[in-house]
């Protein structure tokens, strides 16, 4: 389970598609590098996948519960109207009513906390966002970002996404004690260390 305040069943080790390398190029998947990685940002991936589900009826209603879809915003910062025109995009290519998780994708530090829950929580009233998580936030982003939202009666994070590895290992001093405290659950990825290009 994903929280105590969010009953979707996730892992609780997620790989991303952050690595970069030539290994999928043997089978047909295509070299992970900077020049094809920008080809993606403006979601042709999203489309792929939302022409896959619906042509194999994933989504409708009933086939649609079977999976978690789990999005990041990130492009044009933070703001409000960055919210809503990320999310109604998504949920466009994804060929979807709704999206399972929605995660704030590094802290831009030029929107308000209020402004971000206020937006993120009027996305869940919709019904277009079921939970919210956040990733490669600083530990007191998110206390005080979950703080708000209790107070204000808002929808706070239930996940939080970050880096880990043999290096990185703030994840244990900061994320994981922030996150037993306001989100109670953590989510690691990018555990493996990555070789540097």
């Amino acid at each position: 389970m994903l929280s105590s305040r969010a009953g979707v069943h996730v892992s609780p080790l997620q790989l991303g598609g952050m690595n970069i390398g030539d290994k999928w190029a043997s089978l047909g998947m295509g070299a992970k590098d900077k020049e094809n990685s920008l080809k993606l940002v403006d979601g042709p991936g999203q489309v792929f996948i939302g022409k896959w589900a619906e042509s194999r009826g994933y989504s409708t209603p009933c086939k649609r519960s079977d999976d978690t879809i789990k999005i990041k915003v990130n492009h044009g910062g933070n703001p409000v109207k960055n919210l809503n025109i990320c999310v109604e995009a998504s949920l466009k290519k994804l060929c979807t009513t709704y999206i399972d998780i929605l995660y704030v994708h590094f802290w831009d530090y030029s929107t308000s906390v209020e402004e971000v829950m206020d937006g993120l929580h009027h996305l869940v009233a919709q019904g277009k966002v079921l939970y919210l998580g956040i990733s490669d936030a600083p530990a007191w982003i998110v206390a005080k970002a979950n703080s708000y939202a209790r107070f204000s009666h808002k929808t706070p994070f239930v996940i939080y996404q970050g880096a880990w590895n043999v290096i990185r290992r703030d994840f244990e001093r900061d994320i994981i004690p922030m996150a037993r405290r306001y989100i109670q659950v953590r989510s690691k990825c990018k555990v493996v260390l990555h070789r540097m290009q």
